[in-house]
């Protein structure tokens, strides 16, 4: 099969879809590996390394989307990319279609079969090719909240670790999975006074059990939330339901309640966001002030950390990529119910049905679609 990877063109967003080393794997296995010039360059990748890989440097994307068999990217397809798609082709990346109706209108009219990186499962109810990027933006939460916390930035001017003498300041992680678990992680280390919520029962015991006294972990009832939402300087939204928009966790009416200067950071933002007034913004743009609220809402934080970020996907889709490239994606997501759990769309159907839900589309199983 041929592989395209094509540049990135999401404002801002340096990461790329292969790795060199993933191109030398895809080879090896007998695929052609179709590469746009400077794609990698944002991650510290250039066309030479691609090359001594054995993958084809050509000059558009237009070039890519024409030739290829299977795209592979890391965010989802912008406008122009969509209109290049065509039937029977394999779109390989991260979608996101909940809150986003044009993109899937978008793809249902191309024909394409597109697999979203963040509904594939695993046996132990992971998303793993999600995981790798939520453990990056968990672990830069903190550091962008204690930028956006600064005086200079709108924020409240507090340290988040404080000094001796005065305290830390306080940060509510909302969400205690792989997002939330680093998030505090990282601000916990950074000396911040932290609490997670969750409502999962299981997870606050494993959350206490491994990471005992280095953070705290309540229930999440609204009534807890807000209480604890009142006394952060940080809050850091880490919620996620499996390729359905997240929830509104925090009110507009309910920021009156917050400090003045408080940081909201979305990590949810992908999904739609998890507070009322989240809207996506860009790391050259990345916060801006609500009610007197900071909110850091940058869609592809990782992003920032490029290199960190892409090997880490890489390493997690590799093997992905070449059972979908080797077998064809509909033996490859017959033979891996989890692979299979990453079909948004095929053949102009919407095939998720939390997506389908939470646009108002209907939508056919997965497996449905590997019969037509």
């Amino acid at each position: 099969m041929k592989i395209g990877c094509p540049k990135e063109i999401k404002p801002q967003e340096f990461r790329v879809g292969m790795t060199p080393d993933a191109a030398r794997e895809a080879i090896a296995a007998g695929h052609e590996v179709l590469v746009e010039t400077q794609a990698g360059h944002g991650a510290g990748f250039e066309d030479d390394d691609y090359r001594a890989a054995g993958a084809q440097i050509v000059g558009t994307a237009e070039e890519v989307f024409a030739k290829a068999g299977m795209i592979v990217k890391v965010k989802e397809p912008q406008a122009i990319e969509r209109k290049r798609l065509r039937e029977g082709q394999i779109l390989f990346t991260y979608l996101h279609l909940a809150p986003d109706p044009e993109q899937t209108a978008d793809l249902l009219a191309s024909g394409a079969t597109c697999i979203a990186y963040e509904t594939v499962t695993d046996d132990r109810g992971g998303l793993p090719l999600l995981a790798p990027m939520s453990e990056v933006a968990g672990r830069l939460a903190p550091q962008v909240g204690a930028w956006t916390l600064q005086k200079a930035n709108g924020g409240r001017g507090v340290l988040l670790g404080g000094v001796p003498g005065v305290a830390p300041a306080k940060v509510l992680v909302i969400g205690g999975g792989v997002v939330g678990t680093h998030a505090a992680k990282i601000a916990a280390g950074m000396g911040a006074d932290v609490t997670v919520i969750d409502r999962s029962i299981p997870r606050l015991r494993y959350l206490d059990d491994v990471f005992g006294h280095q953070f705290k972990n309540a229930y999440a009832t609204a009534g807890t939330t807000i209480k604890l939402a009142r006394e952060a300087d940080m809050i850091i939204g880490a919620v996620l339901i499996p390729g359905a928009a997240a929830p509104k966790l925090i009110s507009r009416a309910q920021l009156s309640e917050l400090k003045h200067g408080a940081a909201l950071v979305d990590v949810a933002i992908d999904q739609g966001g998890c507070f009322e007034t989240s809207r996506a913004t860009t790391h050259q743009d990345p916060i801006y002030e609500v009610d007197g609220i900071m909110h850091y809402c940058v869609a592809n934080m990782p992003g920032a950390v490029a290199r960190t970020s892409t090997q880490a996907l890489g390493n997690a889709t590799l093997p992905f990529l070449l059972a979908l490239a080797g077998k064809g994606w509909k033996q490859a997501c017959a033979d891996d119910r989890h692979l299979l759990n990453g079909l948004n769309v095929h053949a102009g159907k919407l095939t998720y049905e939390a997506v389908g839900t939470a646009l108002g589309l209907p939508s056919i199983p997965a497996a449905e679609a590997l019969t037509i």
